[in-house]
């Protein structure tokens, strides 16, 4: 009894010295050193470089590790999720770089400006013209993209050589295969009530529907002509049907509330659906 009591003591010591061992480092230098030893074992020692804190190179890509940092920081029990998540995809979108473009796969989501500036940096000799951001409002651009089964990455000047398509084209493209793959607003959608503020949620692509502006109006026309929206996520959107500063100010309280726990934030701004087009919500 007392072999099977030492041998228990020992096993759970081992177990805990393991589960000390596997901690996620909470600062840059760890944890840029333990997400790359992470990429390696996905893709293979050669491809995986480290650039500096918060930075590495893959292939001929640059991995940033800002918001994924961020997110663990802020949220440790959700964190190994999160990078298994974040290291799968970056090692897919790395492994399909060489992979032909398909025109089923071309979509159009929404980013920030600032995502752009990052994204323009993280392709060793890129320029502006390598990727194809379109303005949409201030501080957001459309952008073509390939869609894959764990991640979704930019298309550039040679994937519009690939398919054999300008970049008008390619951007029509991205359009046209997003309004085809998304049901009808009313079919996901509910009406939100006074005081309530409706959702979508859970589709990399519900941001980019407000692209598809006249898909909104049935939604609107049913709320009374009043629509505003809030994109806080990159599979997310939020939205009221009253223009008072009650119902914005909970609106972006909640935008606010969400970008503080997901690793995955898009925009705070908030859009007023018009049949001309979206316009900015004043702060």
């Amino acid at each position: 009894m007392q072999t099977l009591r030492k041998a228990l003591t020992l096993l759970l010591l081992a177990l805990a010295s393991t589960t000390h061992a596997q901690e996620v480092p909470r600062d840059e230098p760890g944890f840029t050193d333990y997400v790359a030893q992470m990429l390696r074992k996905e893709v293979g020692d050669e491809a995986v470089s480290i650039k500096g804190p918060l930075t590495l190179g893959l292939g001929e890509l640059q991995a940033n590790l800002d918001r994924v940092f961020a997110f663990c920081k802020n949220n440790a029990s959700g964190c190994p999720v999160e990078l298994e998540r974040y290291v799968k995809g970056a090692a897919q979108v790395h492994k399909e770089r060489s992979t032909p473009p398909s025109k089923d796969s071309v979509r159009v989501v929404l980013r920030t400006t600032q995502y752009i500036q990052s994204a323009q940096g993280s392709i060793r000799g890129s320029g502006p013209a390598q990727i194809q951001p379109r303005p949409f409002v201030e501080g957001l651009v459309a952008l073509p993209v390939l869609d894959t089964p764990r991640a979704i990455r930019m298309l550039g000047d040679k994937d519009n050589e690939r398919l054999g398509l300008t970049p008008q084209e390619v951007f029509d493209l991205g359009l046209e295969n997003l309004r085809k793959s998304q049901k009808p607003i009313m079919d996901v959608a509910k009406v939100a009530g006074s005081g309530q503020i409706g959702q979508l949620i859970g589709d990399s692509f519900y941001p980019s529907r407000l692209l598809l502006l006249d898909t909104w109006a049935p939604l609107a026309k049913e709320q009374g002509g009043v629509l505003i929206v809030a994109i806080p996520a990159t599979d997310a959107v939020f939205y009221i049907s009253e223009d008072t500063p009650i119902a914005i100010d909970a609106l972006r309280a909640l935008v606010k509330n969400i970008q503080s726990r997901v690793p995955n934030r898009l925009s705070s701004v908030l859009l007023r659906w018009k049949a001309s087009g979206w316009e900015l919500v004043p702060q």
